[in-house]
């Protein structure tokens, strides 16, 4: 099969990966939109109003241009590492050699996410351990992305360099007691925490599992373009999850880079985010509103 072949083989796997929730949110938007134009048909209007119980928020247009730049520059070093030309200077466009483009393009939106939170920390005094997880977590996922060795140091030396199912096991485990320690801090957390750590599961899930998938395809079947291709679904769904770990905190602290601009904020605390006014607006009323939404 030529070169092309495999980057379409690529980008129908990040398809099946993305489209479904992408779609999700986009049909979420759609409903939305039409509830507030006009009359929504029979078995459309008990949907929305089972799901207005909590707004869901649409793909932001910021965080889809951050997900296709990201996207486009994978696509680009799987080229390159399908061509067998990805050494020399070219290594920089590489998928995943330490310092490359791409690599660095998802460390900047982890260290981004991890400076947001810090402000966020700095502005609301009663939810600063849980702005200071976050921003720690996020720092040192960033760090590592960024092209740190101590977890690659730590799996050489408990001499799991060579098995990649038992490293993969273990740094699952690692993940998931970082997740834990998280959810300890937020305990006290309503707004952004199923939000934040969501982000961070979905991160977590294209870090370790598919990193793992990518080991066990590299190893076991020697396929360089299979290899490729693993890789490839791997630094993809990185840049999906840094992108949806920078959209949750945003969310949470400056909520108008990322919220349709027609949203009210409606929380007390809102007035401590970066962005928002002096004086919280009220909420529409009028036969446009969505049943369930708060003052219907």
């Amino acid at each position: 099969m030529p070169w092309w072949g495999w980057v379409l083989v690529g980008w129908t796997t990040l398809a099946v990966v993305v489209a479904v929730p992408l779609g999700m949110a986009l049909r979420i938007a759609e409903l939305r939109s039409r509830g507030e134009t006009g009359p929504l048909p029979t078995g459309l209007r008990s949907a929305v109003r089972t799901r207005s119980r909590r707004r869901r928020l649409p793909v932001p247009p910021l965080s889809a241009a951050l997900i296709g730049v990201g996207l486009s520059l994978e696509a680009v070093g799987l080229g390159l590492r399908i061509a067998g030309t990805d050494r020399g200077a070219a290594r920089y466009l590489s998928m995943d050699a330490p310092l490359s483009v791409p690599r660095m393009w998802v460390t900047a939106l982890l260290a981004t996410a991890a400076v947001a939170a810090f402000v966020g920390a700095a502005r609301a005094t009663e939810r600063r351990p849980w702005w200071l997880g976050v921003g720690v977590v996020a720092a040192l996922v960033a760090q590592v992305k960024g092209g740190g060795t101590v977890h690659v140091e730590a799996l050489r030396t408990a001499g799991l360099a060579g098995r990649p199912v038992l490293a993969t096991a273990v740094s699952a485990g690692i993940a998931a007691v970082t997740l834990a320690v998280l959810w300890w801090l937020s305990r006290t957390e309503r707004r952004d925490r199923r939000r934040v750590m969501t982000a961070f599961g979905i991160y977590a899930a294209a870090a370790v599992v598919l990193s793992g998938v990518s080991s066990v395809v590299g190893s076991a079947s020697g396929a360089f373009p299979w290899a490729a291709v693993a890789t490839f679904v791997e630094e993809s769904g990185e840049v999906v999850g840094a992108v949806a770990v920078l959209t949750a905190v945003l969310v949470g602290v400056a909520p108008r880079l990322v919220l349709p601009a027609d949203w009210a904020l409606r929380r007390r605390a809102d007035a401590e985010t970066v962005d928002a006014p002096g004086q919280l607006p009220a909420w529409r009323t009028g036969p446009e509103r969505l049943p369930g939404w708060p003052g219907s």
